[in-house]
């Protein structure tokens, strides 16, 4: 009888780039906003749309395969920038979720300035790694 051994090693090789790609965005990946730029001013209330290339949504607790290439949004408000990327994401004030995979959110923000970032959290409300994060914007409203 044949050795199985070499075979079920190469099926590992081949496998462990997959593994290892599982939460990782690609290079040119990236979260951004549809229809807000920096400086920008803007009325309460206001709908924000949140874009995304080059990996997929779904909402958070998803468990089958499609996690592995897809994760759910978050949006920063405010926040002080103190983020463990290594941990889920808070519930709080400066951490909106958006748990059902939604790709725009309604704004009522009270007037003046604030930021805004988007990051992506996979089925546990983690960062990818790494991380798929929007570029911090400053908005102000009237």
């Amino acid at each position: 009888m044949k050795n199985p051994m070499p075979s079920v090693l190469l099926s590992l090789l081949f496998l462990a780039p997959t593994l290892s790609q599982a939460h990782s965005p690609g290079e040119h990946a990236k979260v951004y906003f549809k229809n807000l730029k920096d400086g920008q001013v803007i009325h309460m209330p206001y709908t924000v749309k949140f874009g995304i290339e080059g990996y997929g949504i779904v909402p958070a607790g998803t468990r089958d395969k499609r996690r592995h290439t897809a994760g759910h949004h978050h949006l920063l408000v405010d926040h002080p920038g103190n983020l463990d990327l290594d941990e889920p994401l808070d519930h709080n004030k400066n951490c909106m979720h958006f748990d059902q995979g939604e790709t725009e959110a309604v704004l009522n923000l009270p007037p003046g300035k604030h930021t805004l970032q988007l990051l992506l959290g996979d089925e546990d409300h983690e960062p990818t790694d790494p991380p798929l994060m929007s570029r911090k914007i400053t908005i102000r409203v009237k």
